[in-house]
């Protein structure tokens, strides 16, 4: 009784440190690697080097959103798996980039790093989305927001241009923090878009739909639990050779940081819109 016990308890630690830090403090490596997004991004717009089509590479900085009514301004990067969306919101890659004539997507995190796209269900009919590209600035007026039941919009016209935001949403005691389907805000283009260069990737893999993990989050996962479990076994053995205040001292820090590596690999295998 006494392990089962100091194991449920040991259990229940680490599920509360785990929901600590999808909920709280993923959002400080979020808001750090957005300011380190939004530098990269302004030097590439001043250069005229952010790319506008064809083959982009995942995590790259390809445009800013900012949205008033709900207080939302963030660097939207290229990719939508668990790995690149912990530092931001991703663009769909089989899909046009903003601004371009066809519907572009973007996903974001709802609850978890920094929970951009928290408060998106708050858009109403009417408000703008403004996004900033390598091809200028475009206005996106807000036409609904779309649940899992609701019909998905009724096809563009000839060279329009749709911008789809998709997060995750719950309902009834889980909403705002066990998100479990996907919610969208669809809104159109005031103005003419701009072509691309072609080269846009047709498919995507599975893990960069709405909605699924990163498998290969696995690997790290398996090689932070043995680190972890290095550093528990060797602070129970130094604390019966050494003394319990010097292993406090060089212990803590080490399980500390092996049981963040573990809970940020584990969060790449939660959906990717939470």
């Amino acid at each position: 009784m006494k392990v089962l016990s100091r194991g449920l308890i040991t259990l229940a630690v680490l599920c509360g440190w785990l929901l600590t830090y999808l909920l709280g403090a993923s959002a400080l490596r979020q808001e750090h690697d957005q300011r380190e997004l939004y530098n990269e991004l302004r030097r590439t717009l001043a250069s005229a080097e952010v790319p506008i089509g064809g083959a982009i590479d995942p995590g790259m900085p390809i445009a800013l959103i900012v949205a008033p009514a709900i207080g939302l301004s963030q660097v939207i990067v290229e990719g939508t798996d668990g790995d690149v969306m912990r530092s931001a919101p991703g663009h769909r890659r089989d899909t046009p980039l903003p601004g371009q004539p066809g519907t572009s997507v973007i996903y974001g995190h709802a609850a978890a790093y920094g929970a951009p796209f928290g408060d998106l269900t708050a858009l109403a009919p009417g408000d703008h989305l403004t996004i900033t590209t390598g091809q200028g600035e475009f206005d996106y007026e807000v036409q609904r927001v779309r649940h899992a039941a609701d019909p998905t919009p009724a096809p563009l016209q000839q060279g329009g241009s749709r911008l789809i935001l998709a997060t995750a949403e719950g309902q009834g005691w889980r909403t705002g923090w066990a998100t479990d389907r996907v919610v969208y805000v669809d809104s159109v283009l005031k103005g003419d878009p701009k072509l691309g260069p072609p080269g846009r990737p047709s498919t995507i893999d599975v893990r960069e739909r709405a909605m699924q993990a990163n498998p290969d989050a696995l690997v790290p996962l398996v090689l932070w639990l043995q680190l972890l479990g290095a550093a528990a076994f060797g602070g129970t053995w130094a604390a019966r050779r050494w003394g319990a205040l010097q292993t406090w001292i060089v212990g803590v820090p080490a399980i500390l940081a092996t049981l963040w590596g573990v809970t940020d690999a584990l969060g790449q295998l939660l959906p990717n819109l939470i």
